[in-house]
């Protein structure tokens, strides 16, 4: 048997680029603040607390001169007003994907559009585009969208970790409503990536493995696109997780990772898996004899 990794499994540049940012900062300072989970993998998260990284949610508890991280998500512009006035040195690790975003709803506000931001209500990142302009809607379901009357005009934009068919839908179906209708699709194209090769792969593979943090947006999507097209399709935070009950019969094993999925938690589950193979866990039972990383979205 075989294990076929997708090739941007894990980490995309952004999130890498907000690891680095953190990591330069706890490195000069010995001890910095994040407000809220820099990234949404709750492995990667432990391993920055052990650098000196201390996650909080409530901004009072910092003090002047203290160092704060802007989680890679973003925030809005009136909670950056509030952690200057408060004399805090702020560290900026926002995804410059989502700062895009953030531009785009102030200029269709500018504009006079009316703002619709697809996404989920509660996301941290759509929580931030949100606070940029003063009173914009915010859907995440085709029922939701059905329900809005009929408008003259209407601007709108999306979490960067949308699922490309849900936005495609919504599109359509926002068309037949509004008469002066502006888009801006701002999935970012790491998520798009992922997903066109999460769901090639799942077509290929008898079982396939999502890695990633269960509170994750765009891992939770890559398994739900991977599921539609795969039964046997399997969301694990780690290789803990993994039932070697599933790999019965399989002949083929496919590997992909959420953007906010380090590449040290894909290495042990691949690992894992080798080690079934090889008389571990399974003893004897067999599972895959090479590792194929070199899947991508071209086959």
């Amino acid at each position: 048997m075989e294990i076929r990794v997708a090739k941007s499994a894990g980490f995309c540049w952004g999130v890498k680029r907000a690891v680095n940012i953190a990591v330069d900062a706890v490195s000069k300072d010995g001890k910095v603040y994040c407000l809220g989970e820099l990234i949404h993998n709750k492995r990667e998260i432990e391993r920055l607390k052990k650098l000196g990284i201390v996650f909080i949610e409530d901004i009072d508890v910092l003090k002047k001169g203290n160092t704060v991280i802007i989680r890679s998500h973003g925030v809005s512009p009136k909670v950056i007003e509030f952690l200057k006035r408060k004399g805090l040195q702020i560290v900026d690790a926002t995804c410059p994907f989502v700062k895009d975003v953030h531009e785009k709803v102030m200029k269709l506000e500018k504009e006079g559009y009316p703002v619709l931001i697809l996404g989920n209500p509660k996301h941290p990142e759509v929580i931030g585009i949100a606070g940029h302009v003063k009173s914009p809607m915010i859907m995440n379901t085709i029922e939701e969208i059905e329900k809005l009357p009929k408008l003259s005009k209407l601007g709108v934009v999306c979490q960067t970790t949308l699922n490309m068919d849900f936005f495609r839908e919504a599109v359509f179906r926002l068309a037949l409503k509004v008469k002066e209708l502006k888009v801006y699709n701002t999935i970012c194209s790491a998520t798009s990536i992922r997903q066109s090769e999460a769901k090639k792969l799942a077509l290929q593979v008898d079982v396939m493995l999502i890695v990633g943090g269960r509170n994750s947006s765009n891992t939770t999507k890559l398994y739900q696109i991977s599921k539609s097209v795969n039964s046997k399709s399997y969301h694990i935070e780690s290789k803990e997780e993994i039932d070697y009950s599933w790999f019965e019969n399989a002949q083929i094993i496919g590997i992909t990772a959420g953007a906010s999925t380090p590449q040290w938690v894909i290495e042990e589950v691949v690992n894992y898996v080798r080690l079934l193979d090889k008389g571990g866990e399974l003893s004897g039972r067999g599972v895959c004899q090479t590792i194929r990383k070199e899947f991508q979205t071209s086959k």
